[in-house]
């Protein structure tokens, strides 16, 4: 990866041009492939593995901000036996930005289903993290005959224990929401404990993407956050049928690991593994150890 980046360097390549080249090669090494579908006025991007194998289905929904990218460096441990779909949610990524469509979490997770429809995926591990987390949650509570089991990363949902964002969102300071340049490399200090690198070129263009996706990203952070709501998302996980487990980092500034605790009380046959040392995205953050709580999850269920 290295010689990559340098030789794309000295032949003095845009910035563009070596951040695409870097996304490509994460996922070409990580047995996936770029894919788009069509799901009623939407355009839907997702990842899909290179190479379909015999074995389960899983689906990976990103959380609030980011894309189907977040998946990779899990991917690459589930690819040799899993059929790994990362889709971009609408709103995220590269799928379609409408400003005009709902983007409460129920509505999300009816999105979900319409493109898990389209893509003909009928039975799935679904995997979320934070606002993927909850879509996940919905998602198994309103379709349990699709869902083998569900995985959720620091999910959002439940605020029962409150975090350093809620504190600075109160005072009107998002740092979710790029705004200006250095705003990216703050949210990436926030949201993770043990950051991945990622050159400066690739981290440039990840942050003029942001920027430029600040007036979605406002109204999907403000349909999220509507008050009222958690009670009734609270009532809804209760009916999940399928076997779920909660990965939380334990150092989370976006959401309180604490509130691990209340999902697992609420869902009939949850499971809890806090990870130290870990922020908001332990998929990002420590993909291998995430990959064997999955893997170990999944033989103690099936």
């Amino acid at each position: 990866m290295f010689v990559l980046f340098v030789a794309l360097l000295m032949t003095a390549c845009s910035r563009q041009a070596i951040y695409e080249t870097a996304i490509d090669l994460e996922r070409s090494s990580a047995g996936l492939e770029s894919a788009t579908v069509e799901v009623g006025n939407l355009d839907i991007a997702y990842l899909r593995n290179q190479k379909a194998v015999d074995g389960d289905t899983i689906v990976m929904i990103h959380g609030f901000g980011a894309n189907k990218d977040n998946w990779t460096r899990l991917a690459k441990h589930l690819t040799d036996d899993f059929n790994v779909f990362a889709i971009d949610l609408p709103g995220h990524g590269d799928s379609s930005k409408p400003l005009d469509i709902g983007y409460h979490l129920e509505d999300q997770a009816g999105y979900v289903a319409r493109i898990l429809e389209a893509l003909s995926i009928d039975n799935a591990h679904i995997m979320g993290n934070s606002m993927g987390g909850a879509i996940t949650a919905l998602y198994a509570a309103n379709h349990p005959d699709r869902v083998k089991s569900a995985v959720l990363f620091d999910p959002a949902g439940i605020l029962e224990y409150e975090s350093q964002l809620v504190e600075l969102v109160k005072e009107g300071d998002n740092p979710l929401i790029p705004k200006q340049p250095g705003d990216f490399e703050r949210l990436m200090d926030f949201a993770l404990e043990k950051e991945p690198f990622v050159p400066w070129p690739i981290l440039g263009v990840m942050e003029q993407q942001a920027i430029a996706n600040r007036e979605v990203n406002e109204v999907i952070f403000a349909a999220i956050r509507d008050a009222g709501f958690e009670s009734d998302f609270r009532n809804a996980i209760t009916r999940i049928k399928a076997p779920v487990l909660v990965i939380w980092g334990k150092e989370d500034r976006v959401i309180n690991y604490r509130n691990g605790e209340v999902f697992v009380a609420a869902i009939p046959d949850a499971w809890l593994e806090v990870m130290e040392g870990i922020g908001h995205a332990p998929m990002v953050e420590a993909p291998e150890a995430s990959s064997e709580l999955f893997l170990k999850f999944i033989g103690h269920t099936r």
